[in-house]
């Protein structure tokens, strides 16, 4: 974080805060070069899912042994193309409830951080994948990016994004638009097409990843940083359901971090069995920066607690009753180390353990339930697609 920080500072004192990118750029060139930012999911019959950047392609691979072994990969595109595989930007992994599986990917256009969102699946368990659509309606030549995918108990499948057509409705006429907004779209055809764009919200950081909860209602909860006035970048949620229609606004993260650039780095949400909202999220405030967990209520958080080191980073979190996991990685100069939080009580009490250990580049680690157990998905040069469970 020590580095987040001198970077961050080096773009201020450069004049570069206002090109609230321009961090992330040198980020997305440090963590995309090897392509190790992977997803994962797990499947309803306990298979493993990833998706991978792979010589161009988008590519899924399947693992029915919890990661001990994994199929040969499966290309989604049928040419290379271009592809944001770069930190919050990676391609995103789903599963249905009838053996859909999904994929989705950001494709940069020709203008800078202009992108647009791309959608491939399978309704044969994996066998073949059709044609990659894009998702979202609006096609100008703006940004369309870092896409969050999910889907609901009945099949529904939810897209969300990162947007700038606010942004650019409101240039020349008045204030600078702050950030960018969140929008969504939902495929009711197990993702033969698409209905939307729904704004879910303006004013959001304009390079974190959407973190999403499913919600009894068939909906989505939504969890994301936000741009409150004038500069703070905390976080926000609001509530995506089913018929297009956006839930009040509520801010979720009291940080109170002031800067004018985005630092690549969103949140992960999940709920336990009482259906007590649990977080993990990254803030650079000056009198407290760090990774943080905690538990979300109204207008507050409870049990905030700082993870790991002064280096730790892209924390992921999940639940399997009133049972959590954490996990996140920290770079000690030479090696990045994989560590895990465990907790038996709703996240009362708190076991931690180092899980793995890479010398090579390494993508963001990710929280999967199998089974009521937990496993870490990490994928790293030296060792792809990596599945520890966490006792």
């Amino acid at each position: 974080m020590r580095r987040l920080a001198a970077a961050l500072a080096l773009a201020l004192a450069a004049g570069t805060a206002g090109s609230h990118e321009e961090h992330g750029k040198g980020q997305r060139m440090r963590e995309g070069a090897d392509e190790r930012n992977a997803s994962a999911t797990v499947d309803a019959a306990g298979n493993l899912w990833a998706v991978v950047k792979d010589a161009g392609h988008i590519a899924v691979h399947r693992s029915a042994d919890a990661g001990r072994t994994w199929s040969a990969p499966k290309r989604v595109t049928s040419a290379p193309e271009a592809t944001d595989s770069g930190g919050d930007a990676r391609p995103k992994i789903a599963a249905g409830p009838g053996g859909e599986v999904y994929v989705t990917w950001t494709r940069p256009l020709g203008r800078p951080y202009a992108g647009e969102i791309r959608f491939a699946r399978s309704v044969d368990g994996g066998a073949s994948f059709g044609a990659p659509m894009v998702v979202h309606a609006d096609r100008q030549l703006i940004t369309h990016r870092f896409d969050a995918l999910a889907v609901n108990a009945k099949g529904q499948v939810f897209v969300a994004w990162i947007d700038k057509r606010d942004q650019e409705a409101q240039r020349g006429k008045g204030p600078a638009y702050r950030g960018a907004a969140v929008y969504w779209a939902v495929s009711d055809d197990r993702g033969a097409s698409f209905r939307g764009d729904f704004k879910l919200a303006d004013y959001s950081c304009e390079c974190c990843r959407i973190a999403l909860l499913p919600r009894a209602d068939g909906g989505f909860d939504a969890l994301w940083r936000h741009v409150f006035e004038p500069n703070l970048r905390d976080h926000a949620m609001a509530a995506m359901l089913p018929e297009g229609r956006a839930g009040a606004l509520s801010r979720a993260t009291f940080d109170d971090w002031r800067i004018d650039v985005c630092p690549h780095h969103g949140p992960s949400l999940t709920a336990d069995a009482s259906g007590r909202r649990h977080a993990v999220w990254f803030s650079g405030a000056a009198k407290n920066p760090g990774v943080f967990y905690g538990r979300l209520a109204e207008n507050r958080v409870e049990g905030q607690r700082r993870i790991g080191g002064q280096t730790a980073e892209h924390a992921d979190l999940a639940a399997a009753g009133n049972r959590l996991a954490v996990a996140w990685k920290e770079f000690d100069g030479a090696r990045s180390r994989l560590r895990a939080l465990r907790s038996d009580d709703a996240g009362a009490s708190w076991q931690e353990r180092e899980l793995a250990v890479t010398s090579g580049a390494s993508g963001q680690p990710a929280v999967l339930v199998r089974g009521g157990q937990f496993l870490v998905f990490w994928n790293t040069r030296n060792e792809p697609l990596s599945v520890t469970p966490l006792p």
